[in-house]
């Protein structure tokens, strides 16, 4: 098991290195928006992928609010089934306007470790042409045994809009 572990953090530390020498990391310098809390559906890691349905709600500094719904994708190393979880983002951006910003697809690494209770990590860059940065480290909580790492796809739509 500490074998597929070391497996599972070299290659989301090749993939955090990979995400953050990115153009797309490196872009304008970006404000903190606010915090972006998501709500995870339950999991069954197939081996290469697993999906998981997120429903999300952002909370502006300057008092926006705004309710997303979309989905997780991993690919990579997955292997266990966890409850449903919870994962919040400090949300970083190059504008001052936040009405939908979020909404869009978001890339990058991911690795997670659960007996019981877990915690993971996230590194997402994407949204409004890749105009978003989420938290370089998200904070996870899940239940249940699962080991994971590998590449993350974030899709946000505002909630009530078609995704």
């Amino acid at each position: 098991m500490s074998r597929i572990a070391f497996a599972a953090a070299s290659v989301a530390a090749a993939t955090l290195a990979a995400t953050m020498t990115s153009p797309a990391f490196a872009q304008a310098p970006r404000i903190q928006a606010g915090e972006l809390d998501c709500s995870l559906s339950s999991s069954v890691g197939l081996l290469v992928t697993s999906q998981r349905n997120v429903s999300c709600f952002f909370h502006g500094g300057n008092g926006a609010q705004a309710a997303y719904v979309g989905t997780l994708t991993r690919l990579g190393l997955d292997v266990g089934v966890t409850s449903g979880g919870k994962m919040v983002w400090t949300v970083f951006v190059n504008t001052d306007r936040y009405g939908g910003t979020l909404a869009g697809s978001y890339v990058g690494a991911t690795a997670e470790a659960s007996l019981a209770l877990g915690l993971g990590a996230n590194v997402l860059i994407g949204g409004n042409n890749d105009s978003v940065a989420l938290q370089p480290l998200s904070v996870q909580s899940t239940t249940g045994f699962n080991i994971a790492a590998g590449v993350s796809q974030l899709n946000l739509c505002l909630a009530g809009s078609q995704c």
